[in-house]
């Protein structure tokens, strides 16, 4: 087993993602974006869904290859153009990352009946570590506002401090685009 995939067994998928899911329509499409080492890959494989898996860590996707329905696209989504243009997804998945100038195109991508599940560190978060710079941390209802932007239906959403896996302040969003 390389490092890569040594590193995706010893952390475990959010518990977030793993409680909301069940929301995302049975077979769907689905986007992990920033998916890194791929803990949320393989969980959203395991559960049935292809897998389209994005990170500019191309050494890091190299480990789910082997994975089926998994997809890998290697891109910088902070300085390339947004690659996904057109696409669309039953479900969209983001954890421990945040891009705003994307977060746009990103909820465009959701189909309708499409669920977006969104889990990431919020200001403050600098008393606990990284991320600790204003334009990597949330606001306060920062992902509420995203949501009512875009007409989604919020199903679920939490903000606040986390113990696990480390202390942290962070922003969770389960949320619906209607239709479908």
């Amino acid at each position: 087993m390389d490092s890569h995939n040594e590193l995706a067994a010893m952390i475990p998928p959010s518990a977030w993602v793993e409680r909301y899911l069940p929301h995302i329509p049975a077979g769907g499409r689905v986007l992990d974006l920033a998916c890194g080492n791929g803990r949320h890959v393989r969980l959203l494989a395991a559960a049935g869904h292809p897998v389209l898996a994005v990170d500019r860590d191309g050494e890091a996707l190299a480990g789910l290859a082997a994975l089926p329905e998994v997809n890998l696209l290697v891109v910088d989504l902070e300085t390339e153009r947004w690659p996904l243009a057109g696409q669309s997804f039953a479900g969209i998945v983001v954890t421990n990352y945040l891009w705003r100038p994307r977060l746009d195109d990103l909820v465009a991508g959701l189909a309708p009946g499409g669920v977006l599940l969104y889990e990431t560190f919020m200001a403050g978060n600098e008393r606990y570590g990284k991320p600790s710079r204003p334009e990597f941390l949330l606001r306060s209802q920062e992902l509420l506002e995203l949501a009512r932007r875009h007409g989604l239906t919020v199903l679920a959403y939490e903000e606040g401090y986390a113990a696990r896996p480390k202390p942290a302040l962070r922003q969770a969003l389960c949320a619906l685009r209607p239709g479908g």
